[in-house]
């Protein structure tokens, strides 16, 4: 017998973890779209999608809040993914260029609006983003 009787036994997950208190749902809206945000200025657009998904699948079982912030900010990097990859075959007569920057600028002002106004608390659909994730 073990002296935890709430642990769980070798090999076991523990399982999800309890719901989040309203201010740190609150925190996790800022982080999820911050994060992509810098991911999308530093890696010139290809790794914000990678950051939402995780931060997505991290947080989706914590809270109906963080659950639609993360799902928010990952719908807006599907809709910059296939924005860029539109933009990517539009580059051989130079407007791909243009279009690129951008997506790039329109997804990471979404993301800060989207910070802005999970810090406030508020419930927020980026607009001119499809919901891919509910």
């Amino acid at each position: 017998m073990t002296a935890y009787p709430h642990e769980p036994a070798p090999g076991q997950g523990t399982g999800q973890g309890e719901p989040l208190s309203d201010d740190t749902q609150r925190s996790i809206g800022v982080i999820v779209h911050a994060v992509p945000a810098a991911a999308l200025v530093l890696s010139a657009g290809t790794l914000g999608f990678v950051a939402s998904l995780v931060i997505y699948l991290v947080y989706k079982d914590r809270g109906e809040y963080a659950r639609r912030q993360a799902a928010n900010s990952l719908n807006v990097q599907i809709t910059t993914g296939i924005l860029l990859l539109l933009s990517l075959p539009l580059m051989l007569v130079l407007i791909g260029f243009v279009t690129y920057g951008i997506v790039i600028v329109w997804a990471v002002v979404l993301h800060v609006v989207g910070a802005v106004r999970a810090s406030n608390g508020e419930w927020w659909n980026p607009p001119l983003t499809p919901r891919f994730v509910r």
